[in-house]
């Protein structure tokens, strides 16, 4: 595999989201059940006349989306430095597997806190929101709405 494949292999899972539901689209039966409980901001933003969203809940997941974007940049810098790194080591003729899976490790840690970051963002804007913004956000991932 060649470092520029490995990278964007790496840069999707790292940079996935949760899970389907995460997207707007309803959990596939057995599917994920956490994703299902959380709804991203793009489904919040485009609802929120409907919602009925007040200034205050507004602000703050305005607020919760500038902090977490503004995460973003540095941590996928230095994902595409540690996947760099990790090809690199993979393009030895005989790989160091011990220098080799320590990478990975930085690399899975670095992956590990952009999922945590994505997944703070949804708690918090999950918290903001009422019990019957939530009840009409589940309503509107529902097939036919």
């Amino acid at each position: 595999m060649t470092c520029r494949a490995l990278w964007i292999l790496l840069a999707c899972l790292a940079l996935a989201p949760p899970g389907r539901a995460a997207e707007g689209a309803p959990p596939a039966p057995g599917g994920d059940p956490i994703a299902s409980k959380l709804f991203p901001p793009e489904l919040v933003m485009a609802n929120q006349a409907e919602l009925g969203l007040d200034d205050r809940q507004r602000d703050a997941i305005l607020k919760e989306l500038e902090r977490a974007q503004s995460q973003f940049p540095r941590l996928q810098w230095q994902l595409q430095a540690a996947a760099q790194q990790l090809a690199k080591l993979l393009d030895a003729p005989q790989v160091d597997e011990a220098r080799a899976l320590a990478q990975a490790s930085e690399l899975m840690k670095l992956e590990t806190e952009i999922k945590k970051t994505h997944l703070t963002l949804l708690i918090r804007i999950r918290n903001v929101l009422t019990e019957a913004q939530r009840a009409k956000l589940q309503a509107l991932r529902r097939p036919g709405n």
